[in-house]
């Protein structure tokens, strides 16, 4: 399947947001996810299914001062 990852075109054979985030190695550092300029609740994350061309961005909180 062919989504949109923070910009970028990736081809997966990933089916939930969380398959995803384990594929890409990310699932520690993730804080939000949204598809398609939704908001998905962490605790959906394993359910939510993603679909072809689906644009998917996910934010990691930095701290800083």
């Amino acid at each position: 399947m062919k989504l949109i990852v923070n910009g970028e075109n990736k081809e997966t054979n990933s089916k939930t947001i969380q398959e995803l985030l384990d594929e890409l190695g990310i699932s520690e550092k993730v804080m939000a996810a949204a598809v398609n300029m939704n908001v998905v609740k962490k605790d959906s994350w394993s359910e939510f299914q993603l679909s072809e061309n689906d644009k998917v961005e996910f934010l990691q909180f930095v701290g800083g001062g």
